[in-house]
């Protein structure tokens, strides 16, 4: 007997034995009377056991019906709260969001669109993971993230990635360089003041020294941080002139306490994506952020 078939034999019971009347768990079932008889006679055969006596006023479980009754009433449980769950899970009244990027992307891009998305469906909870490029590339594989928010190009025939974001990069200083205010100057002069990156396995750092290469360039970092946060900070106390996204920064432009280094090259622009893995189909509160940040 399969398993579909066992399934429907153990509901038949469960009412069954929950009324204590075959009438009244044909009503429950939108079965007829016969049916369930049938049923219960299927299951009491598959078994070799007794589960019912038949009385006058219905049925009465045996004493091998009721130990079955105590494990088919936990598991008629446990699918109820399933179904109750899949509901919520529909609804977005629960469920989780896991997202993976870095800082930066989170502060500067996501915050407010995370911010309406919890406004929105309070019940899912929002998990974001930290990372560079590569971790977060490894998180989705693993299943620990639903989406990853990071800089492009991203060539990986397992992810999907759309983008969603244009970056433009530049060099900043504070007043302790007020010297190159309003100058343009040469990718060989930019070198001889103190430089600040991003950590060597960010994108935005692989950029950046590609692009340098490219014009028979090596740059070398005096200082190296891990944030946006720091590439700021350190760039108003005068310690070097940070390489930094300028919508990151409009802040900082606005009231002068950074100014851009201006090149006499282009910059190109950056992109930024959204990256899911192109096996997996996203949860109903993935799509639902997908659809809000698009």
């Amino acid at each position: 007997m399969s398993m579909t078939n066992n399934y429907e034999l153990y509901k038949v019971f469960y009412w069954a034995a929950k009324s204590g009347s075959l009438s009244q768990a044909a009503k429950s079932l939108y079965l007829t009377q016969p049916s369930v008889s049938h049923a219960i006679k299927q299951l009491e055969e598959s078994l070799g056991l007794t589960l019912f006596y038949r009385t006058s006023k219905g049925v009465t479980l045996t004493q091998e019906g009721t130990v079955l009754y105590s494990y088919i009433e936990q598991s008629q449980m446990l699918i109820s709260l399933a179904e109750e769950k899949m509901s919520a899970l529909k609804n977005l009244d629960s469920g989780e969001l896991r997202i993976g990027g870095s800082d930066s992307l989170f502060k500067h891009y996501l915050l407010p669109y995370l911010e309406l998305f919890h406004r929105t469906y309070p019940g899912i909870r929002l998990h974001l993971n930290h990372g560079t490029t590569p971790e977060i590339i490894t998180f989705l594989k693993e299943g620990r993230i639903d989406m990853g928010v990071v800089r492009m190009p991203i060539v990986d025939p397992q992810l999907a990635v759309k983008e969603s974001l244009q970056l433009q990069d530049c060099f900043v200083a504070g007043a302790a360089f007020s010297g190159l205010k309003d100058r343009v100057i040469t990718l060989e002069e930019l070198l001889e003041h103190p430089i600040i990156l991003f950590s060597r396995n960010s994108r935005a750092r692989m950029a950046i020294t590609e692009l340098f290469r490219g014009y028979g360039y090596k740059i070398k970092p005096g200082i190296e941080v891990g944030s946006v946060d720091l590439l700021i900070e350190f760039a108003r106390k005068g310690l070097g002139l940070s390489y930094v996204a300028k919508e990151f920064i409009a802040k900082e432009l606005e009231d002068g306490s950074l100014f851009e280094i201006r090149l006499d090259v282009q910059l190109p622009p950056s992109h930024v994506g959204i990256m899911t893995l192109r096996s997996v189909p996203l949860s109903g509160s993935a799509s639902k952020f997908l659809e809000l940040i698009q």
